[in-house]
């Protein structure tokens, strides 16, 4: 309780430079959470590369025959 007792005692200015300080930390936080986690393995765009090339294969094979 103590430290909301001292943060009401700072001057205006601080306490928005606190403030922007804690929320640009946050959305930097979230952006880069969020970027990691669509970056990771993309396992849905291999699934369809696999079958892509499956339909590939099936359609040269067939136009040969």
């Amino acid at each position: 309780m103590s430290g909301l007792l001292r943060f009401g005692s700072l001057a205006p200015k601080m306490k928005n430079l606190i403030v922007a300080g804690s929320l640009t930390g946050f959305v930097f936080g979230v952006y880069f959470y969020t970027m990691r986690a669509v970056g990771g393995t993309d396992e849905l765009q291999v699934a369809i590369d696999r079958f892509e090339g499956e339909k590939h294969k099936k359609e040269t094979e067939t136009s040969i025959s």
